[in-house]
């Protein structure tokens, strides 16, 4: 049979889902889940959860992994097993990106039980990450009906539908893996350089001379020149206003009023005077930038709640849907609805009871009742905003207020209490993300002609394998290089600590988290976003420069390509290069952390290059971001 070039018209356009035939049609039995999707599937979501782990940890934000996992499986089945297999690329990329949204709403959360020094065990983070990752995907199922059939055309789901597009296009020989391995490769080999023999220092920084307090600087490494090609030029810029402000306006501030004051002023123990900027920042920015992070999240919630609202009583009017006429197509077949309810119901009377998960019979309700209420949210959101824009960060710290206000009021509190809250957060959040990703992922298999439950099955897969490694990486990198350091600042989870902290202790500086939110409140009033620039104001200025060096790139290329075709092929493939930087990067990020972890270590280089040899280097790896991206397409 002659294969179809691209999607049907109707995958864009209003049409019934139950009329929409997709690129493989319901009675076309081929290849799905197979072997070899189970096999690649979960070594992708080992290898994307752990690079976006990294990542997150490093700048407080994760990317989707979802088309570079499927592109990986294109160059595999295609490259090197000579085969076509359009449905066995949809699982591989199903079960991958399932890796990648657990860590997301893992270190959201989960790495403040290392800064509260409570040392958990890789069993406990292991069941909780694993709890709130299958309670996301038993909670999406009853609402696919509704939200990918009913509601197709209506809810566009940007991710699942380009990866859809690149799972077609690879289909018909118009997408290469080539692109992602290269950046991968790149990627790995400059960290290698970097941080692994240490020729050069991946943080570079200049004081300004004649102005107190104010230095900029940037880490000088592949993932966040790849973030900044991917956010864009406009998210970048508003990151960097963000640290623009915290370190060349409030630090120097902070430092000279310090000047005139000898006493030690609360956060710190110690007088401003003898305070650098890095120690101006830690004791002071960090509290104003996590006010800002909290007005930021709140508002974002704010602003989606009607559409919250609305997403909400739409999704649960279609719980009970059914496929027409008991139609049991292949396309239309999910899990079982009796299995979907036992199992949350085990999960329910698992944390209520679990010593691993120590939050009680009242915590177990709270999170079936927050756990059904985003999850549901979350679901619906994405397919209008995009995974990229689900509010999860607000989510959650919502639930850590809901539910730290009452643990306080029934004496749940001191490290038990704080440890519970965060709990039951990191449940949320990992459950929240992980039904953004199977919402994206079905609509992608609902375009393609896949069949859900294999999907569901590939998720949950996705998710087990993940939670068990998950663990691990957190535990190995906190012992190389510390959660709360420069190299690896946790700001999500952070900023969750400092939420928690200041219910259960009530010992914030309240006085510069709220300059924060009043700085949030400005650029609001301005009618610009706020969480980008109280991200950008909460962290290291080091963070955003090259992130916007990458936006730079992608704004450059905007500007200049006229046709939309070609410029849409340009930044698919910008955009797969930089998740190669960023892939590369973060694997070899933790295979370093590994070789700490045994007492292993390769830095031979004693940083010889120094800083202006690794800002060469950099440059060069920006030359060839550019060279990617900017290199011509042949339009057919």
């Amino acid at each position: 049979m002659e294969k179809k070039k691209k999607l049907s018209k109707q995958a864009y356009n209003g049409a019934s889902g139950n009329e929409y035939t997709p690129y493989i049609a319901a009675d076309q039995i081929i290849a799905e889940f197979t072997p070899f999707s189970f096999i690649v599937g979960i070594i992708l979501a080992i290898v994307f959860g752990a690079a976006n782990a990294y990542l997150g940890l490093r700048v407080g934000m994760t990317v989707s992994a979802s088309i570079p996992a499927a592109v990986v499986s294109m160059g595999i089945v295609r490259g090197i097993l000579k085969r076509d297999s359009i449905l066995e690329n949809n699982m591989v990329q199903t079960i991958a990106s399932a890796g990648e949204s657990l860590a997301a709403g893992v270190i959201f959360t989960l790495p403040a039980l290392f800064l509260w020094k409570t040392n958990p065990s890789i069993m406990k983070i292991s069941t909780i990450a694993i709890i709130g990752g299958v309670l996301g995907v038993l909670m999406m199922i009853p609402l696919r009906r509704f939200l990918i059939v009913k509601e197709h055309g209506v809810l566009p789901y940007p991710e699942g539908t380009a990866c859809a597009e690149v799972l077609v296009a690879g289909e018909v020989g118009g997408v290469s893996a080539k692109t992602v391995f290269e950046g991968l490769g790149i990627g790995a080999f400059y960290k290698l350089l970097a941080d692994g023999l240490k020729l050069f220092p991946s943080e570079i920084e200049w004081k300004i001379p004649g102005y107190k307090g104010a230095a900029i600087g940037g880490d000088i490494l592949p993932s966040l020149l790849g973030v900044g090609f991917i956010i864009g030029p406009k998210i970048a810029a508003y990151m960097l206003s963000g640290a623009v402000l915290g370190w060349l306006v409030f630090i120097p501030l902070i430092s000279h009023l310090g000047n005139y004051i000898p006493q030690a002023i609360y956060p710190a123990s110690v007088p401003i005077s003898e305070l650098d900027h890095w120690g101006i920042w830690s004791y002071y920015l960090r509290y104003i930038g996590a006010g800002a992070v909290t007005f930021g999240g709140v508002v974002s919630l704010v602003k989606a709640l009607p559409t919250i609202v609305n997403a909400f009583t739409q999704s649960v009017s279609g719980f009970s849907m059914k496929g027409e006429n008991g139609s049991q197509r292949r396309t239309d077949d999910d899990l079982a609805m009796k299995w979907v309810l036992f199992g949350v119901l085990i999960l329910i009377i698992i944390i209520a009871f679990s010593p691993l998960i120590p939050v009680g019979i009242v915590g177990a309700i709270l999170i079936a009742i927050f756990g059904f209420f985003f999850v549901t949210v979350s679901s619906r959101i994405v397919g209008i905003v995009g995974s990229s824009s689900n509010p999860v960060s607000g989510m959650t710290i919502a639930t850590l207020l809901f539910t730290t206000v009452i643990f306080k009021a029934i004496g749940f509190t001191g490290v038990e209490g704080m440890v519970a809250s965060l709990s039951v957060g990191g449940i949320i959040a990992v459950a929240a993300a992980i039904a953004g990703d199977v919402s994206q992922d079905l609509k992608t298999g609902f375009l393609v002609g896949a069949t859900p439950k294999r999907q569901q099955i590939g998720e949950l897969i996705g998710v087990i394998v993940s939670g068990l490694v998950i663990g691990w990486i957190l535990i190995m990198l906190n012992n190389a290089y510390g959660f709360g350091s420069k190299d690896l600042p946790a700001p999500q989870a952070t900023l969750m600590k400092m939420v928690i902290e200041g219910i259960i202790e009530g010992n914030l500086p309240w006085a510069l988290v709220f300059v924060g939110f009043g700085s949030a409140a400005v650029i609001e009033l301005l009618g610009i976003p706020s969480l980008p620039f109280a991200i950008g104001l909460y962290l290291p200025i080091h963070l955003s420069t090259p992130i916007m060096l990458g936006g730079l790139i992608r704004g450059i290329l905007e500007r200049r390509e006229k046709s939309d075709e070609v410029l849409k092929q340009k930044v698919e493939r910008g955009v797969l290069y930089s998740s190669g930087l960023i892939a590369g990067e973060g694997i070899m990020g933790i295979l370093i952390a590994a070789l700490v972890a045994a007492n292993i270590d390769i830095g031979i280089g004693n940083n010889v290059l120094g800083q202006w040899g690794g800002l060469v280097l950099f440059l060069i790896m920006m030359y060839t971001l550019i060279g990617k991206s900017f290199k011509k397409v042949e339009l057919e």
